[in-house]
């Protein structure tokens, strides 16, 4: 699997809320840093990070590219349930078929 294929399988792991995948794609070490969370760890990520997609009435990748060795770039938008629309960038690193760490850069409404 690619870089960029194991970036959309956590991506539709996290959409259909499938723990067991998304854990598999994640490595033991992996990190997670956003404009809330500062290097949290795997344990950490999934128990506070990973069950918010019931915020989401939908998601669509806009962009998910190669970026350096090992990196991957994706831009995705998304709508709330309260109707609004937003994209967000996250840049991740992956190596052997795992996500070893994701930092998210929240956008603006759309």
């Amino acid at each position: 699997m690619s870089n960029t294929d194991t970036v959309r399988a956590s991506t539709d792991a996290y959409r259909r809320q499938d723990l067991k995948a998304a854990s598999d794609l994640l490595a033991d070490d992996f990190r997670f840093t956003s404009p809330q969370d500062d290097h949290i760890d795997k344990a950490t990520y999934l128990d506070r990070c990973f069950p918010t997609a019931d915020r989401f009435v939908s998601s669509e990748i806009l962009a998910l590219v190669p970026a350096g060795h090992d990196g991957v770039l994706l831009l995705y938008e998304y709508q709330l349930k309260n109707c609004e629309r937003y994209r967000n960038t996250e840049y991740s690193t992956v190596r052997d078929g795992r996500l070893v760490e994701t930092q998210v850069f929240f956008g603006g409404r759309v």
